[in-house]
């Protein structure tokens, strides 16, 4: 298996509690992998030592052959968080923009933007204020500004949450259209109809993995066709 991220014995520690007591974990290239789990499972937190912005107890993360948070990997991973990081006082096109000289990606920077907004199908919302679009629109502007400068590997922590189910369905299928080019997905949910979404699954509880595998793995496993009768069961042996 060819690593995106190499996680190996990690401990977080946040206000005198533990988070992640003690978490091992490998995640592919080229794969969407979900992490699931109810609130409090430990996601965010997970993801936040990854991209490198959360202080870690002990224990190493590797992403992309490098230790988590280094600036070579500044370019090469796209973050999208559960608030929303963009201004709502601008434009699409202004917030891509802004996010793309961030970025310094100099002259090529109006190709990206114009990639991105394409890719999130924003293109004829481009002068309008983020103010005014839609909850799903600004959800796809979020993740357009992730997109730029093409990373290879994207941290998306529950990106689909608040969405109605046409705006959930329509971003999946953006997600898998960027798996097809190559790019690796590690995406957060707390919807358990979302996991046969995924290529691979961590069923995460209290900063632990319950199990991990493709979801066909773990409801043969479960002996169900249900992913959340699956938690249910893997919870009850625990």
């Amino acid at each position: 298996m060819q690593e995106g991220i190499h996680i190996t014995d990690l401990k977080i520690v946040r206000d005198g509690k533990t988070i992640i007591p003690d978490l091992n974990m490998k995640v592919a290239k080229g794969k969407i992998v979900g992490l699931l789990g109810p609130s409090g499972s430990g996601k965010t937190t997970i993801l936040r030592g990854i991209v490198g912005v959360q202080a870690i107890a002990a224990g190493t993360i590797t992403v992309l052959g490098f230790a988590a948070g280094s600036k070579d990997l500044r370019k090469r991973i796209g973050y999208f968080t559960q608030n929303a990081s963009i201004y709502t006082d601008l434009t699409c096109l202004e917030n891509l923009r802004y996010f793309a000289q961030i970025l310094g990606d100099g002259s090529a920077q109006e190709i990206s933007v114009q990639e991105v907004l394409e890719l999130v199908d924003l293109t004829k919302n481009e002068k309008q204020l983020a103010s005014s679009l839609s909850g799903g629109e600004r959800a796809r502007l979020a993740l357009a500004t992730a997109l730029l400068g093409k990373p290879e590997l994207l941290i998306l922590d529950e990106p689909t949450v608040g969405l109605d189910p046409v705006l959930r369905r329509d971003l999946w299928n953006l997600f898998h259209k960027l798996a097809n080019q190559g790019k690796t997905l590690l995406i957060s949910s707390h919807v358990m109809d979302e996991a046969d979404r995924c290529d691979e699954l961590f069923l995460l509880r209290e900063g632990r993995v319950l199990a991990n595998g493709t979801p066909h793995e773990l409801k043969a496993q479960a002996h169900t066709h249900e992913m959340e009768s699956v938690f249910i069961s893997l919870v009850e042996k625990k």
